[in-house]
C-alpha cells in the first residue's frame, strides 16, 4: 500500500506541474484542447437496522471530491486524462483517495496505445458483470460492485477488417479494500492488507495479461477475453478442521464471453466465464436475458424497459456475490427529460432460497449544475448459508447531492 500511496503523491505533484503548463501550451497552440471538471459530493446514508457487529452505526454522513483533468493535442494523436477520487466518512477504511485514471495516449489511423492508470470495462449484463476484470472493486465505495480503482497498465488497442483486438499489460496489483471497525456491510472479523497473502511469490508485483477480440457482426455485438494474472476477488480457504481460514489472491487463467443481440425493442443479453486456478474447483457463471423497451409511450418521451435476466454461479452458496441460482427482474424509466430523470427499480430472487435483494436507482439534474440521487438496497429473508448472511442487517437507503463546476 506504501508504493501505491507514494505513487499518487508523485503523480498530485505532476498534476499541480501540468495544469500551469497546459495554460501556457493553449495560449500558444490554438490546435491544443483542454477540460477540467469537479464535482463535488455530499453523501447522507442511513441503515435501517442496528449494526450487528461492534462499533457500527446507522447514520453515514460522507463528503466526496472528484476532478477529471483532460488535454488533447497536435489533433487528438495525444492526449493525458487525469481523474482522482476522494472520500471523508465516518469509516476510516472508507476514508480513502484513488488515482481512478492518469494515463497518456497516442492514437494513429488504425491503433491506440495508452500508458499509465486507466479504468476499462468489460460486460452487457444488468445484475452481474462476470467478463469485467482488469480494474479491482472499489469495494469500500459501492455495494454492487460498480466503482472500480485505477488500473496501472500498457493497453494497446488495433483495429482490423475482423474486430478489434485489445492488449493489456498490468504489471501492478491492486488490493480489495474492505471496511473497517465502523463500517457496514462488513463481516463479523476485520479484512486488513497483512491478512492477504498471494499464490505468486512476486505479490503484488506479478505481471498480469489480459487480451480481448470484439465486433459488430450485423445485429450482434460481442467480445471474447483471456486473462492471465493475480485473481482481483480473493479465495476463502477453510482448513482441515474448518476452524478457520486463510485468505489468498490467487493466480487466475479466465475466459470471459459477452454477447448483445438488438432486434427491435428488445436487446439479448450474455455474459459468461470460466476460471481455473490450483487453489479451488473451476469456477463456470453465466448472467443472460433481455430488456425490453417501450419507447416514447404516447408521444410524451418517456420510455419503460422491462429487464429480465438469469444468474448462475456453481459455487453455489460461496459465491460472493450471492447469485448462484437467481433470478433478476427490473423496471427501467427514462423521462427524457431536460432534467434526465430516470429510475430502475429492481430485484435479484434466489429460484432454490428464501434471499432477496430489492434495489432502486433513481436520478434527476437540478439546473445546469446541481443532480440528485437516491439509491436503497433491501436484503430480505437472506439464508444463512449464504455469504449475504454476513450483511442481512445491513439493508440501507442513500441520499446524495451532486454540484457540478
Amino acid at each position: 500500500m506504501n508504493t501505491y500511496k507514494n505513487c499518487t503523491l508523485l503523480v498530485l505533484y505532476l498534476f499541480t506541474a501540468i495544469t500551469p503548463l497546459a495554460g501556457q501550451l493553449d495560449a500558444q497552440d490554438p490546435k491544443l484542447y483542454q477540460d477540467l471538471n469537479l464535482e463535488i459530493i455530499g453523501d447522507y446514508r442511513y441503515y435501517f437496522n442496528e449494526g450487528a457487529y461492534e462499533g457500527q452505526l446507522q447514520h453515514y454522513p460522507s463528503l466526496a471530491l472528484e476532478q477529471d483533468y483532460y488535454v488533447e493535442w497536435e489533433d487528438g494523436v495525444h492526449s493525458l486524462r487525469f481523474t482522482t477520487f476522494f472520500r471523508l466518512d465516518r469509516d476510516r477504511q472508507r476514508t480513502h483517495f484513488d488515482v481512478r485514471e492518469l494515463y497518456w495516449q497516442w492514437v494513429k489511423q488504425d491503433w491506440e496505445l495508452s500508458v499509465g492508470v486507466k479504468k476499462i470495462f468489460w460486460g452487457v449484463t444488468e445484475s452481474a458483470h462476470l467478463v469485467d476484470i482488469i480494474n479491482q472493486t472499489d469495494q469500500v465505495e459501492s455495494f454492487d460492485g460498480e466503482a472500480k480503482l485505477g488500473q496501472p497498465m500498457v493497453h494497446f488497442s488495433y483495429l482490423t477488417n475482423f474486430g478489434i483486438l485489445d492488449f493489456f499489460l498490468l504489471p501492478y496489483f491492486r488490493e480489495r479494500q474492505f471496511p473497517g471497525q465502523k463500517g457496514r456491510l462488513r463481516p463479523p472479523f476485520l479484512l486488513r492488507d497483512e491478512d492477504f497473502r498471494y499464490e505468486s511469490n512476486a505479490e503484488r508485483w506479478h505481471p498480469d495479461l489480459a487480451l480481448r477480440w470484439s465486433n459488430s457482426l450485423g445485429i450482434f455485438d460481442i467480445g471474447l477475453s483471456y486473462f492471465y494474472g493475480t485473481g482481483r476477488e480473493p479465495v476463502f480457504l477453510p482448513d482441515a478442521e474448518n476452524a478457520s481460514f486463510d485468505l489468498v489472491y490467487p493466480i487466475n487463467h479466465q475466459v470471459g464471453l459477452d454477447l448483445q443481440a438488438t432486434t427491435g425493442p428488445v436487446l439479448w443479453k450474455l455474459e459468461s466465464m470460466w476460471r481455473e486456478n490450483d487453489l479451488q474447483d473451476p469456477v463456470v457463471a453465466v448472467a443472460a436475458g433481455l430488456e425490453y423497451t417501450f419507447g416514447n409511450i404516447n408521444g410524451r418521451g418517456l420510455d419503460i424497459g422491462l429487464v429480465a435476466e438469469y444468474l448462475y454461479d456453481n459455487r453455489d452458496a460461496l459465491a460472493l456475490t450471492g447469485q448462484d441460482n437467481d433470478l433478476f427482474a427490473g423496471l427501467r424509466l427514462a423521462l427524457n427529460d431536460a432534467q434526465s430523470t430516470s429510475l430502475l427499480f429492481g430485484g435479484i430472487f434466489d429460484l432454490e432460497k428464501s434471499s432477496r435483494l430489492l434495489s432502486l436507482e433513481a436520478s434527476r439534474r437540478i439546473g445546469e449544475s446541481w443532480k440528485v440521487e437516491l439509491e436503497a438496497r433491501l436484503l430480505d429473508n437472506i439464508a444463512q448459508e449464504e455469504f449475504l448472511a454476513l450483511f442481512q442487517e445491513d439493508s440501507f437507503a442513500q441520499f446524495r447531492l451532486i454540484k457540478y463546476f
